[in-house]
């Protein structure tokens, strides 16, 4: 009979952990929208960076680059390795695609007619930013950090860039139908926990890269949302839009032009 790793148990209940505070949050912004206008609920939450949604990902993060040096978290990593080999499931694949499975669905349902919060175009950009975030985070980290990978194959091991890729997807999806359909909007959760506990079986990641980059894909999202407003001002170019007016005036028995620009 197959054993259950309790090690495996702990990394769940880590990842998990962003189900509890998603849920949470959804249910008062739901009590919220009750009492404003859509309108309003969606300016005023959509872009606000909720301290609620930072739980999770420092949570994550923290553990992640605590687990590079201390000696209990290092042993969760070599006995999870070792639980894995004396199983030995068969490696597969399918985390290289998992990892977007939640972004697919989001436009998937939107072509269905299942709609979102926001529309091709915004939540493209939005997806986008979220993806250049994590790239600008996870690359640059994993050259500096050079942590070596199970397989020993190269030290570019911290943190995990399929986790990251993943988890960002899955709160994008979150984001989108949370307002909506709370368990649509989780949905794409499991195929972010699988890509990571994956990148474990597969002998790519150990357990501190993986949560790691959960925490690092999750605030990459939050990011992107939070910058969205000046993103958009940016490529629609309405941040560098200025009304300027000149008028006459006399004033003293003197005439003169004043100057007022509306920035």
């Amino acid at each position: 009979m197959l054993r259950i790793n309790k090690n495996a148990i702990i990394l769940i209940m880590l990842l998990v952990t962003a189900y509890r505070v998603a849920a949470q949050d959804s249910l008062s912004n739901s009590e919220g929208t009750f009492r404003d206008s859509v309108a309003t609920v969606h300016m005023d939450n959509t872009y606000k960076l909720n301290y609620r949604y930072l739980i999770a990902p420092t949570v994550f993060i923290g553990f992640g680059i605590v687990g590079l040096n201390n000696d209990a978290i290092k042993k969760l990593n070599t006995s999870t390795r070792d639980e894995i080999y004396e199983h030995q499931p068969k490696r597969i694949v399918l985390d290289n695609y998992t990892q977007y499975a939640p972004v697919a669905m989001v436009y998937g349902l939107n072509a269905l007619g299942i709609k979102g919060k926001h529309n091709f175009r915004d939540r493209t950009i939005i997806y986008a930013t979220s993806q250049m975030i994590s790239a600008a985070l996870v690359i640059p980290l994993k050259h500096i950090i050079g942590e070596e990978r199970p397989d020993g194959s190269n030290k570019l091991s911290f943190p995990s860039g399929h986790t990251a890729t993943a988890f960002s997807s899955a709160q994008f999806m979150f984001r989108e139908y949370k307002d909506t359909n709370f368990w649509l909007s989780i949905s794409g959760y499991p195929f972010a926990i699988f890509t990571g506990a994956y990148r474990t079986v597969n002998d790519r990641h150990w357990v501190n890269d993986v949560v790691a980059g959960a925490g690092f894909g999750i605030l990459s999202t939050e990011l992107a949302y939070w910058l969205y407003p000046k993103v958009n001002g940016l490529l629609s170019g309405k941040e560098k839009k200025t009304a300027t007016m000149i008028t006459p005036f006399y004033q003293n028995k003197a005439f003169g032009l004043g100057l007022v620009r509306n920035f």
